[in-house]
């Protein structure tokens, strides 16, 4: 507003002051400009902060005691975090503040100076590099994202704005129950603990986190700083810096997508149980898509997971559920088979013994059902009683003592008992496959919860 006032003022006194240039002699004060101290070589930023006089490639102090290096960081943004590259990105702003007698200077208002990246190249700066990191770059829109900032006193502060991709080495035998820890790592690249000393300036006061940081599939729970001495054979030690942040996996998202789906196609493959087993056009579609659904969801889980050599907690669950449910059909192959096996039988014993209602066959020990004739595998005869036809079912038992011949029994051969009853199959299964199922999903969330 002071310029546009200013602007707008000179705009209206123009051609006044155009008239007292032309009057004015040459040498009068009216034209004496404002001297542009830009132009002025003795405030020169260089020349007062004596970069010239100095070799800038050896550090501070060089040939004494190591430089200390104070660092501290705010981290903008955790970007990214990705199971199948072990690796996450990150935006920081990482500071640096050291001291360096060569860029002291005189100043009476005891003021910093401020400078971009372009006086960075001419000074030293610690050689900071990212240890284990896939890639990193400093931001340049509009322009370098770096600053400089001198005090009188040779104290500097050096501020980078750095997004960083580094690996993070992840165990992943409690996905998707799982807790992950990453660290991010900061060390000089040349010079050792001899020449150079790192640290974290404010200790667990140094790390700074924006409080809209947030993650789809993690909470984080911490971020952390430590520092320690790593060691190369062929170069010596080094300080280390680590910024260790804690993330814990939401679990949400994997029950509606996998436990869920998993869950309903297990209980699915039960209904078969409860259809008779005559009926094969419906329960063995069932059987055949509750599996291969089945096999859909562990390939879709798989499909976005690394290729890692141990089971994973989702791989557990669902490869478990996939043997109930391909169970579920092996228990209806054995019901059909041995209902096959049973009307065999039950056809041969029909033709080899006369009907008998109400009375018993020698050696033929009788007895009377009213169940069903697919639970029973005897035979049956029609009795007329009160006027309407009611089936009477007789389970046949064989008993054969050793060395008597029976009447109507070929071979030496004794069935202990002529019947299985294959619906007690399907009984039995509509309590312990859901039985066994719920306490699996007992002992597995109580493991992994």
């Amino acid at each position: 507003q002071a310029l546009k006032y200013n602007l707008v003022l000179f705009c209206n006194l123009k051609p006044f002051v155009s008239l007292v240039m032309f009057l004015s002699p040459p040498h009068s004060p009216i034209l004496r400009r404002i001297p542009d101290i830009t132009k002025n070589t003795m405030s020169n930023s260089e020349q007062l902060l004596s970069i010239n006089d100095h070799d800038f490639t050896m550090r501070p102090g060089f040939g004494g005691p190591a430089v200390p290096v104070g660092v501290d960081v705010q981290v903008e943004s955790l970007d990214t975090i990705s199971e199948v590259d072990m690796d996450f990105t990150m935006t920081l702003y990482i500071r640096h503040y050291w001291k360096d007698e060569r860029l002291s200077f005189h100043s009476t208002t005891n003021k910093s100076m401020t400078f971009d990246g372009r006086l960075v190249k001419k000074i030293w700066v610690p050689d900071m590099f990212f240890v284990h990191s896939k890639k990193s770059f400093t931001h340049d829109t509009t322009t370098d994202n770096v600053m400089l900032r001198v005090y009188p006193d040779g104290k500097v502060l050096y501020s980078q704005r750095v997004t960083v991709t580094s690996m993070c080495s992840m165990d992943l035998s409690r996905f998707p129950l799982d807790t992950q820890t990453c660290s991010l790592e900061i060390e000089s690249y040349a010079y050792t603990d001899d020449d150079l000393m790192l640290y974290w300036k404010k200790g667990n006061n140094s790390l700074s986190t924006d409080e809209n940081i947030s993650l789809s599939q993690f909470l984080i729970q911490e971020f952390q700083t430590t520092s320690k001495l790593a060691f190369y054979s062929s170069t010596g030690w080094y300080n280390r810096l680590y910024i260790t942040f804690t993330l814990r996996r939401h679990i949400f998202f994997f029950l509606l997508q996998t436990y869920f789906p998993a869950t309903l196609m297990v209980m699915l493959s039960w209904v078969s149980f409860w259809i008779d087993r005559r009926a094969v056009p419906a329960r063995v579609p069932l059987g055949i898509t509750t599996v291969l659904t089945m096999s859909t969801i562990i390939t879709g889980v798989n499909a976005s997971m690394p290729r890692v050599s141990y089971i994973k907690a989702v791989d557990i669950y669902l490869w478990v559920s996939f043997v109930f449910v391909f169970l579920s059909v092996i228990e209806y192959a054995a019901v059909n088979y041995l209902s096959t096996v049973q009307e065999r039988k039950e056809k041969k014993l029909r033709e080899r013994l006369p009907c008998t209602c109400g009375m018993t066959h020698p050696g033929v020990m009788g007895s009377y059902s009213e169940e069903d004739v697919n639970n029973t595998g005897n035979y049956g005869c029609m009795l007329e009683e009160n006027g309407a036809m009611k089936q009477q079912r007789m389970m046949v038992h064989l008993d054969i003592e050793e060395n008597n011949q029976i009447t109507g029994h070929v071979g030496s051969s004794a069935y202990s008992s002529m019947w299985v009853d294959t619906h007690a199959i399907d009984k039995y299964s509509r309590v312990i496959f859901p039985g066994s199922y719920t306490l699996f999903n007992i002992i597995y969330w109580s493991c992994y919860l």
